[in-house]
């Protein structure tokens, strides 16, 4: 599958962190550190997250999806889009698809 095919229809998405920010923080008039508290995380790792600087884990999916609705996956998904638009460059040119493989090489 050419680059081309592997990206068509997606889009620049943003960090999920600055989505948690501007959709779920912000509206709510919560600080960093009051929604660390409500996250049970703490106020750096949430910082981190909102700034860029780490992903959205399995298990900050959930908590996410308790506190601000949704669902694990959709935070998951979020991760996952922002991910794999950054390595739309990643070359793979070298890697050839098994079924085009023979048995003695």
């Amino acid at each position: 599958m050419d680059k081309e095919k592997r990206y068509e229809g997606m889009y620049n998405p943003p960090h999920p962190g600055e989505i948690i920010l501007e959709v779920c923080i912000k509206p709510l008039g919560l600080t960093i550190t009051d929604a660390a508290k409500a996250l049970k995380v703490s106020r750096k790792s949430l910082s981190e997250l909102i700034n860029g600087k780490y992903g959205v884990s399995p298990e900050m999916a959930v908590k996410l999806s308790k506190a601000f609705g949704s669902t694990p996956e959709h935070w998951l998904g979020l991760q996952t889009q922002y991910d794999l638009w950054n390595l739309r460059d990643y070359d793979v040119s070298d890697i050839k698809p098994l079924h085009e493989m023979t048995v003695n090489g």
